[in-house]
């Protein structure tokens, strides 16, 4: 890809419009103005009738999306304390909502990573095409954040606790397991998709999807659902520790080392979204909480020491604070749910 070259692709073929996330060497991790040039293909498409259907794939042989462009909003939090990023993340959210109630077939290949941001442009989609490459996650507690783009909605309905496992210790699933958890709804091997994509120039999605869908490799989360179900089940994170640490399960055991290891305050924030997000009645209602979350998260110092260690030194030794759940209060995690200091999302109302 020259330097020069759109971030966000578009073409229309047949009667398919494409869209094309276009930073393979950053692996198409989205920023604001990809979430425009995505928005304004959707609002030309929506009044277009040549166009009946809308396939978003990422660019490179990698994945479709490996989330937001962390690098950049803590280069934003540091410069300036973040204003940029909350306009950023308002548009994003936006789009999350608009793609869930896109008019026509929005279909997503969830081929390879697809991650954070990349969860957001896929799975409220209502065709999602996972293949044998597919890692899917939301790892926002590895670096001091916490769900966003309406993962709270998408993760409390997955079966028994299971979206509690995925959003608390970050881990990436395959083709199964995000079927499992309905983060996507066919699977499509990679070999086929040149000609999937094709095919929908002229046929109607639910035709394509039927003529190319298959059974997918089976997952680990249906064998590990009894001590899933029961652990995070718990009131706290520090509960669903010592849950875990007790069970005499090898994986749980592996899956509290992993929770205390990410940031404590990321870790009960994102537990009390999680438990609100189940009594929200619609996606735009969790975006709008997600979204003052997310901006309360520009004051804290967990996020930008987050992508410190993992993406600017990489030394992988972040520096929480608080360092352990026990000297996170109460009254620390309910400031992450007050009013918004950049005003309100205000989807649905």
């Amino acid at each position: 890809m020259s330097h020069d070259a759109p971030p966000v692709l578009t073409r229309v073929e047949g009667r398919a419009g494409h869209i094309v996330l276009n930073r393979p060497r950053a692996l198409n991790a989205l920023d604001h103005p990809m979430v425009r040039l995505v928005d304004e293909a959707l609002t030309a498409w929506e009044h277009d009738d040549t166009v009946r259907t809308v396939v978003v794939t990422g660019a490179g042989e990698r994945g479709l999306c490996a989330g937001g462009d962390i690098r950049a909003v803590r280069d934003d939090i540091l410069a300036g304390g973040g204003a940029g990023s909350a306009a950023f993340w308002h548009d994003e959210y936006v789009l999350n909502a608009r793609i869930a109630r896109y008019p026509k077939p929005y279909v997503a290949v969830m081929d390879g990573y697809v991650m954070g941001g990349g969860v957001g442009i896929s799975a409220h989609g209502d065709v999602r095409v996972v293949t044998e490459r597919s890692r899917v996650a939301m790892p926002e507690t590895i670096i001091g954040f916490v769900l966003d783009v309406g993962a709270t909605y998408l993760l409390t309905r997955a079966p028994g606790e299971l979206g509690t496992h995925l959003a608390l210790t970050g881990t990436a699933v395959g083709a199964g397991d995000t079927l499992l958890c309905g983060l996507a709804d066919h699977f499509v091997p990679s070999a086929r998709l040149e000609e999937f994509t094709a095919a929908l120039a002229d046929a109607d999605a639910a035709d394509v999807v039927r003529s190319y869908a298959e059974s997918a490799p089976e997952g680990e989360l249906a064998a590990q659902r009894a001590w899933i179900d029961s652990c995070y089940a718990a009131d706290s994170v520090e509960e669903i520790v010592d849950r875990l640490q007790s069970c005499g399960e090898h994986a749980a055991k592996e899956a509290a080392e992993v929770l205390l290891s990410r940031s404590p305050t990321a870790l009960k924030v994102t537990l009390a979204a999680l438990r609100r997000a189940r009594d929200l009645g619609s996606l735009e209602e969790a975006l709008n909480q997600e979204y003052r979350v997310s901006c309360a998260c520009l004051t804290a110092p967990d996020f930008p020491e987050g992508v410190r260690a993992q993406v600017v030194d990489k030394d992988r030794r972040p520096r929480w604070s608080p360092a352990d759940l026990a000297s996170v209060s109460e009254a620390d995690v309910e400031r992450f749910f007050g009013p918004c200091a950049y005003g309100e999302l205000g989807l649905g109302s």
